[in-house]
């Protein structure tokens, strides 16, 4: 790994203007300090998953990019339950599927989409998909979300879709399709599959999949009732900006972070 050049993930150095009673971000004084912060982060994650019940057997997988070796990412290993994992757990994967630390296999399907993405995406540090029950079902709709509620804002205009499905994703080539369909959005629709989102830190990409799983929620439940009221262009936009922003997404999870490590403050280890 000594031949890989070093990279600076621009959020989590902890730079960023947030001076709020218990949202300040943590200044870091070196890279080590980082990885440790978004590991737990990525470990806190999974909890919260499996808290949430977007579990679903083996499927599902959240990455995180190492802060020094940009084509090494972290994930969970195959078979271990996400309410089980803790940060020692966790695995170090290069872009060749060459485990680097760790003892247990991956996911196939978890290297053949996030070790294309990262690699097309270099702003993309931090990936999550599983296959939560709102949004897979919202995902055999073939469609995008709509800004019919002030959290959907957040994705609007910030969607791909991945529109063919052909099973199991096993091959490097339909994750470089995926990554291709995501283009420089934030989230993607994988289509009669889930949903996948990304962000600049681990923190980011979780809460924009909390968001986006209870959007589709909330849309399902709105278009069996009636016809929802569609947000004008404008207002979905200035909502946007204000709502999914780096620095509200990040402090958006804190809380969820902070409430996970204190029921189980084992993942920590």
């Amino acid at each position: 790994m000594s031949n890989v050049t070093p990279i600076k993930i621009s959020l989590t150095d902890g730079r960023l203007p947030l001076k709020k009673k218990g949202l300040e971000m943590k200044e870091f004084a070196n890279v080590a300090e980082v990885r440790r912060d978004q590991l737990e982060k990525l470990a806190a994650g999974f909890r919260f998953f499996a808290h949430c019940g977007f579990n679903e057997g083996v499927a599902g997988h959240i990455t995180l990019r190492d802060p020094e070796f940009p084509d090494h990412f972290w994930v969970n290993p195959l078979g271990v339950h996400f309410s089980q994992i803790s940060v020692s757990d966790l695995i170090l994967v290069n872009h060749d599927g060459n485990v680097v630390q760790g003892d247990r296999d991956v996911n196939v399907a978890a290297f053949a989409i996030h070790s294309r993405l990262h690699k097309a995406r270099p702003d993309v540090n931090a990936a999550a998909h599983s296959h939560s029950i709102q949004g897979r079902t919202f995902s055999t709709l073939g469609k995008f979300l709509d800004p019919i509620s002030q959290d959907a804002c957040a994705f609007y205009e910030q969607q791909a879709l991945y529109s063919d499905f052909s099973g199991v994703v096993e091959e490097v080539e339909e994750g470089d399709l995926i990554a291709e369909a995501l283009g420089d959005k934030k989230v993607i629709i994988l289509q009669n599959h889930g949903i996948l989102t990304t962000g600049p830190s681990v923190d980011i990409a979780l809460w924009f999949y909390t968001s986006m799983e209870r959007c589709c929620q909330a849309q399902l439940m709105a278009e069996a009732a009636g016809d929802p009221i569609i947000i004008p262009h404008e207002t979905a936009i200035k909502t946007r900006e204000y709502i999914s922003n780096d620095v509200a997404a990040w402090a958006s999870f804190q809380p969820a972070f902070d409430m996970i490590v204190k029921k189980e403050p084992d993942l920590l280890d």
